[in-house]
This record gives C-alpha cells, sequence and structure tokens, in this order.
C-alpha cells in the first residue's frame, strides 16, 4: 500500500506546475495572434490610403484631360487659371493630393501630351520616392 501511494505523489509531483505551463503558452501563441493581426489592420489602413490619393491622382488627370478635349489643344499651362492645376492638386482639403504636383508634357505636333502627377503620402519615409501618375492624352488631328 504505501508503494502504491509513494508511486502516485511521485506522478503528481512530476505533473505539477504543467497546467501552469500550457497557459503561458496558450497566453503567448493568443498574443502573438492578436499583434499579426494588428500589423495586418495597420498594413490594410495603408493601402487604403493610398488608393485613395490615386483615386484622387486619377481624378485630377481626368479633369485635365477633359480640358484637354473640351478647348481642343493639349497646350495647357498647369499654373495658369484660377485656381491653377497645381493648386488644385496640392491642397488635400478640396480633394487635392498631399504635396502633389502637376506636369504636362505637351507635343502639339503630334496632339498629344503625358500627364504626370506625383504625391507624397505623409506617413512615407523620406528615403522613399514619391507617388506617381501618368496619363497620355491623344487628341484627334484638328
Amino acid at each position: 500500500m504505501t508503494h502504491q501511494r509513494l508511486s502516485r505523489s511521485v506522478a503528481r509531483a512530476s505533473q505539477s506546475g504543467v497546467a501552469l505551463i500550457e497557459v503561458l503558452v496558450s497566453v503567448l501563441l493568443f498574443s502573438l495572434g492578436i499583434l499579426g493581426l494588428i500589423g495586418l489592420q495597420t498594413r490594410a489602413i495603408g493601402l487604403s490610403l493610398d488608393a485613395e490619393d490615386r483615386n484622387r491622382a486619377a481624378l485630377i488627370a481626368n479633369d485635365i484631360a477633359a480640358t484637354m478635349w473640351t478647348t481642343r489643344t493639349v497646350a495647357i499651362d498647369p499654373d495658369v487659371g484660377e485656381p491653377s492645376w497645381n493648386d488644385r492638386a496640392s491642397n488635400p482639403q478640396a480633394g487635392g493630393l498631399p504635396g502633389g504636383t502637376v506636369q504636362i508634357t505637351s507635343d502639339v505636333a503630334a496632339n498629344t501630351a503625358d500627364i504626370l502627377i506625383t504625391w507624397r503620402p505623409p506617413q512615407r519615409p523620406v528615403g522613399q520616392q514619391d507617388s506617381r501618375l501618368t496619363t497620355r492624352v491623344a487628341l484627334p488631328p484638328p
């Protein structure tokens, strides 16, 4: 009888603390999962902001292209007009972009123009390249 009690107490002693280790490992794995979800959410927000900026750049380029079509000329200065295309592109409160600029390269002989819109999102590190959107407009010959 005493031998059986001794083996039971040895078995209990070897099992003591196992439940605590299991709980600690579970908490660690749960914490890593939560950190992963937070990282994914942060990345998704960044990509959503980038998509919104690209959409605004496309709308500005579309407005410039529409002006070229209605005036039937590709010779448009981005700094002329009230407000100018550069003023509109650089004003985020008015549908523009953070640090946005417009550059229009026109080839009047071929009746084509390249519209380049660049901007720098505030969350982007300084060493990285600015975001860009390029659109080519080709008008029919006059």
